[in-house]
């Protein structure tokens, strides 16, 4: 029990580490988590700080043993298989999330979500909540990163005011989740358009299935968000069926809500900004991740997830 407490001694919501893997194989060895890749010349080992990290994404040609994942589940890392990149394989698929085992997550959280979820009125209310402080959280960012301001990506920029603006206007006129919805895809397509002309990347179409950089980044930074929503609700002990928005029409569902609160703040420049700089995948997925750290993403995941399932006043904010 006393190793079980150490390895769980970072909370998830401070921890910095998502790692994503693809041809090694991850393995335990003298009590440490490593992963083993094959060069021409000799075998190299790389320890992986299981008790710092939120969870692990397996690309392709990957294997894990399971000493390895007895391990990861002790100190509550989630492990997802997904396709090269960290994006599926085929799009259909979505990543295949295995949580750790433990009955002694809190109970607090699922039974406040339950007080409110079958209320059509008040999971409306739910789902404003989370557009605003995705619109807060947005805000905030750009008006602070420094390295954000220097690419265009700028609170004072009127055409992003004007945008926000208008979504907070919908958000609060919305009678029904399709109106959010339908706010949320105006507001994302501008966001992308002020970006490619930040980033000058001429004329850009969002598709998922696309080979151009951008396109690509946006995939692979957004799988990064969905891991750090995955494990937020996993530790809090929430099923990913009870979503407020998504739930209805995508897989995922609660999973894709929690994720929206920073795609668009952190994901969204830096797959343009990466894709003008024409850096790697890899060092796309650091820059992502880095700023997930220096603006602790996760955490403002865990406290407006946790807001949300210990609200009491519900009945004053419904439509």
């Amino acid at each position: 029990m006393e190793v079980l407490t150490d390895l769980k001694a970072i909370l998830h919501s401070k921890r910095a580490n998502i790692y994503y893997l693809e041809k090694c194989r991850v393995m335990q060895k003298d009590g440490r988590v490593l992963y083993l890749t094959e060069e021409k010349k000799e075998n190299q080992y790389w320890n992986i700080p299981i008790a710092n990290t939120t969870c692990l994404l397996l690309g392709t040609g990957t294997s894990i043993t399971q000493a390895a994942m007895r391990m990861l589940a002790s100190a509550g890392v989630l492990v997802g298989f997904c396709g090269g990149g960290g994006t599926p394989l085929l799009m259909a698929n979505e990543v295949e999330w295995l949580t750790p085992q433990s009955e002694y997550r809190p109970t607090e959280y699922i039974q406040g979500w339950m007080q409110f979820w079958f209320d059509d009125d008040k999971r409306l209310a739910a789902a404003k909540q989370f557009q605003q402080e995705r619109i807060t959280f947005l805000k905030q960012v750009w008006s602070k990163d420094r390295d954000l301001k220097a690419e265009g990506f700028n609170m004072d920029d009127p055409i992003i005011q004007r945008a926000l603006d208008n979504n907070l206007q919908k958000v609060s006129a919305a009678t029904k989740v399709s109106g959010l919805l339908q706010g949320e895809a105006e507001l994302t397509k501008q966001l992308y358009k002020f970006a490619a002309r930040a980033s000058h990347h001429g004329d850009f179409t969002r598709e998922r299935e696309s080979i151009d950089t951008a396109n690509t980044f946006l995939n692979h930074g957004n799988y990064l968000a969905y891991g750090s929503a995955a494990t937020t609700l996993w530790v809090l002990g929430i099923p990913h069926g009870f979503a407020v928005m998504h739930g209805k029409t995508r897989r995922g569902a609660l999973v894709f809500d929690v994720a929206d609160l920073v795609k668009d703040a952190l994901v969204l420049p830096w797959a343009f900004i990466c894709a003008k700089e024409k850096s790697t995948e890899q060092e796309f997925r650091q820059q992502c991740l880095q700023a997930f750290t220096d603006h602790s993403a996760l955490e403002f995941m865990f406290n407006q997830v946790k807001e949300i399932a210990l609200k009491q006043d519900w009945e004053t904010i419904a439509p």
